[in-house]
């Protein structure tokens, strides 16, 4: 893997997934996965209402799938110990951690007793440990799990988020930070996804050091941003931390839905051209970076649209139309974009796919 891009290509995929697992594919997977330039994964819904994670090739070939116990949401990748994770869809209370190599079972993690998740984690940069955002519903706070990728995946200890509502996080460039998203939104199970506090949130950005569980920096929106949820964050090729928000307040108002910050710097939201950010109806349900490229992606299910941005200039390089635009990751070139309705980069499938992708590196 080129650790500037962080992204891997084919050849380092089949070298790692090993050749039983490869020689176990039906003949047509095996030719598609011998053609792709590059290995996604992402959670689906059959069309007999199941659930499960399928690996996919760039132009939508799905390779491999691996049943669900519950609808999934986001997903977490380590090219370190070849494990990807598939999170349970708030607010469910498991996690399905698999071997992308074919050397163990899936392991399925179930959240502490009044915890349940939030749909999104990251591995540490040794792959040895999984941080979950999880829900301490009896308080009201946002917390990280902690999992223990030596003891199948074990729960051994957890840290504050520093907000409400956490969703999204990220591992920051040096290895030792969590960039956390906090919607800022109030939920317990008992209520399902029902939002307990749109009249009083609170959403902000924070940066965790995972070595103490402390609070390095938060960011809490100004008052007249209290109902922009924080939801999804990326590392841009400068380190930068980039975040992609929901607006829970009047569909006439057009906040901004995009910005950046750094370690030890204030929040700086794009200023995108009025045509975009009333193309993305006021939700980024994903946010992706192409840090070889210097790009950045978003997508809109409710807009029907995936975005392209220079993440240099914040200048917008393209804007196309997609019907049910869920799942965003970096590409050989440019983004690959998944669909609720079934597309994967222009390819039909039978499968619904979920809001988020990952690629294998």
């Amino acid at each position: 893997m080129a650790a500037a891009t962080g992204l891997i290509d084919r050849r380092s995929f089949l070298k790692m997934a090993g050749a039983l697992w490869v020689a176990g594919l039906a003949p047509d997977r095996a030719f598609a996965l011998g053609k792709t330039d590059a290995v996604f994964a992402s959670a689906f819904m059959a069309p007999n209402g199941s659930y499960g994670v399928a690996t996919l090739t760039e132009t939508g070939e799905i390779i491999d799938r691996t049943v669900l116990p519950a609808r999934a949401h986001g997903m977490a990748y380590s090219p370190v110990s070849h494990r990807a994770v598939a999170f349970a869809r708030r607010p469910g209370t498991y996690a399905m951690i698999l071997a992308t190599d074919g050397t163990a079972e899936p392991v399925v993690i179930t959240a502490a007793e009044g915890r349940h998740f939030y749909g999104h984690g990251c591995f540490s940069a040794d792959g040895k440990l999984l941080y979950a955002t999880e829900n301490d519903f009896a308080t009201n706070r946002g917390m990280v799990g902690i999992y223990d990728g030596s003891n199948k995946f074990a729960r051994i200890g957890e840290f504050p988020t520093y907000g409400i509502g956490p969703h999204d996080m990220t591992l920051a460039a040096d290895g030792h930070l969590l960039a956390i998203a906090n919607g800022g939104i109030e939920t317990h199970p008992d209520f399902g996804r029902t939002k307990l506090n749109l009249d009083h949130m609170e959403p902000s950005l924070t940066l965790v050091d995972t070595r103490t569980g402390a609070l390095v920096q938060k960011h809490g929106l100004p008052a007249d941003l209290s109902r922009l949820s924080t939801r999804h964050v990326d590392i841009g090729p400068k380190g930068e931390i980039w975040f992609a928000c929901q607006y829970e307040g009047a569909r006439n108002e057009l906040p901004p839905l995009v910005g950046s910050f750094s370690r030890g710097e204030d929040l700086k939201f794009l200023t995108l051209p009025q045509h975009t950010t009333e193309a993305l109806a006021n939700y980024v349900g994903a946010i992706a970076v192409n840090r070889r490229e210097c790009l950045i992606g978003l997508t809109s299910p409710k807009g029907g649209v995936a975005v392209t941005l220079d993440a240099r200039t914040g200048a917008v390089l393209n804007e196309e139309r997609v019907a049910d635009a869920a799942g965003v990751a970096a590409a050989e070139h440019g983004f690959a974009v998944s669909s609720y309705d079934g597309h994967f980069e222009r390819k039909q499938s039978r499968v619904a796919w979920d809001q988020h992708i990952v690629r294998l590196g």
